[in-house]
């Protein structure tokens, strides 16, 4: 799942990010042992695995050998290493022999995680001649006559492109196309599950802006929309605005916009139990890379007048030269009011709410006792945030993260896919900023006033009324500002 992810923000924390406490469902291991059939043998294994700090899941027989059973043992470990120390643990232990080892998530990634299906069947001559040769010439021209045929009879109407370049991806960073293409086919599963959208993933072996934006271009003609994906700050503002002038179908940068409708719309909801108004808000924002810069100007959007900006250096405001770019410079001169340059601690003074798209260790308790009443601390990098739920709750009145073990996950898959459904579905040339807040406010309304409460101010990424209704918003959206080329729908198009 897509949240906020570290590589579309600015590390404040020189920090690494440390190995998780507790393990972790993304390394889960199915052990096989060999174990002599003895009695308290299982009750041993079992014992020196708890001693290690595994998490056992399912315990199976797998068969029978004359004196031993063979048991396959499904263990939740920290990480490789805490892995490869639990199986040496087993393979020491007397009369237990590690006969082989299993990581569930490389399983779950042999071979690829989508492929493609036909939609309907080729079983006869009649078939063939009809979805390929001759037949399909009939096709080719009718689209040749009037190009917009090609969102009726071909694949384009409800397909999307899902770009990177590899450059930023998760908290792992340039790590180039071929490794970054687990992400995008994942994100292309997204896609499908809850949009109903077929989605490719395409990385590009170019880091090069004007070589991406000639190759997107040219892949156009065969999708409804592009995703971009994992491309890094400040490149991928300059991508995004060309292409977006450039093109006629809607291209939307989802590490910048999806977070920041998802923060909106967590937003929205977080102010109706603290009683407070956008306009009279004092925002701090620690990370202002793609993420940060995105988040603010939609919440500036909403309503929003007093956000203060940091990066590593420090505070940004109108006049910094040091470790600017064209979006720092813009933000500096947006943001910032008062023009502060004090420290990161210090600004929480009367802040409201704490947006941290930074990474680990960013801020501590200390700085949130400064904060005004009934703080929010929106508290985003992955797979550690600037500062710990345990840490913060005494402290703050409504705590979220990007996580999916702590209440309150703000995760772009709550966005994209209505996003992308409502766009695909009225053939908008654009995705504006009208229908990013109409996403916003569709997610809050997922959430009814009598639900709502500290520990529930964003819905599940599962809650199957979210695309829903965030298609049903986009769609007015971009009927109202002129940018849907389709203005009647079915209803199986617009639910």
């Amino acid at each position: 799942m897509t949240s906020v992810k570290s590589s579309q923000t600015e590390n404040l924390s020189p920090k690494l990010s440390p190995t998780p406490q507790q393990p972790v469902l993304s390394h889960n291991l199915t052990i096989r042992l060999k174990i002599q059939n003895l009695p308290g043998m299982l009750g041993k294994v079992t014992s020196l695995i708890g001693e290690i700090g595994g998490d056992i899941g399912a315990i199976d027989i797998a068969f029978i050998e004359k004196n031993y059973i063979i048991r396959d043992i499904s263990v939740k470990v920290k990480d490789n290493d805490h892995g490869e120390r639990l199986v040496n643990a087993l393979n020491n232990l007397k009369d237990v022999k590690v006969v082989n080892v299993s990581d569930r998530t490389f399983l779950m990634h042999l071979g690829g995680k989508i492929s493609i299906a036909n939609k309907i069947p080729l079983k006869t001559r009649d078939d063939l001649s009809m979805a390929y040769t001759p037949g399909v010439a009939r096709i080719c021209m009718a689209i040749h006559n009037d190009l917009h045929n090609a969102y009726n009879l071909t694949i384009k109407r409800n397909t999307v492109a899902v770009v990177s370049d590899g450059s930023a991806v998760l908290g792992l960073g340039n790590i180039g196309p071929e490794a970054a293409m687990p992400v995008m086919e994942g994100k292309a599963m997204l896609f499908k599950e809850f949009g109903k959208i077929d989605a490719f993933p395409i990385c590009l072996a170019t880091q090069d802006t004007e070589e991406i934006i000639k190759a997107v271009k040219f892949i156009a003609p065969g999708f409804g929309g592009i995703n971009l994906e994992d491309i890094s700050a400040p490149r991928c503002f300059e991508i995004e605005k060309r292409l977006k002038e450039e093109m006629s179908i809607p291209v939307f940068h989802d590490d910048q916009h999806g977070t920041a409708v998802v923060v909106l719309a967590a937003l929205i909801n977080a102010l109706k139990i603290v009683n407070k108004k956008m306009e009279n808000l004092k925002i701090i924002v620690s990370g202002i890379g793609a993420a940060g810069v995105a988040c603010s100007k939609m919440l500036m959007h909403a309503g929003v007048k007093n956000i203060i900006g940091f990066d590593r250096l420090g505070a940004i405001y109108s006049g910094r030269v040091e470790h600017m770019n064209f979006m720092k410079d813009w933000f500096a001169e947006n943001t910032n009011p008062e023009k502060y340059h004090g420290s990161l601690e210090e600004s929480f003074n009367d802040a409201d709410l704490f947006l941290g798209l930074s990474g680990p260790g960013t801020v501590n308790s200390d700085y949130l006792k400064r904060m005004n009443r009934d703080p929010i601390v929106f508290a985003m990098a992955n797979p550690v945030p600037e500062i710990m739920p345990e840490e913060a709750m005494p402290y703050v009145r409504i705590m979220a993260t990007g996580r999916s073990d702590y209440p309150n996950q703000i995760n772009n898959v709550l966005c994209f896919p209505g996003i992308f459904r409502g766009a695909l579905d009225c053939e908008a040339s654009d995705i504006n900023e009208e229908m990013k807040l109409a996403a916003a406010y569709a997610i809050a309304s997922v959430i009814e006033e009598h639900e709502l409460n500290e520990d529930y101010i964003i819905p599940g990424v599962f809650n199957t009324k979210v695309v829903e209704l965030v298609a049903k918003s986009v769609i007015e959206a971009a009927i109202k500002t002129g940018v849907a080329r389709k203005t009647k729908l079915n209803a199986e198009e617009n639910f």
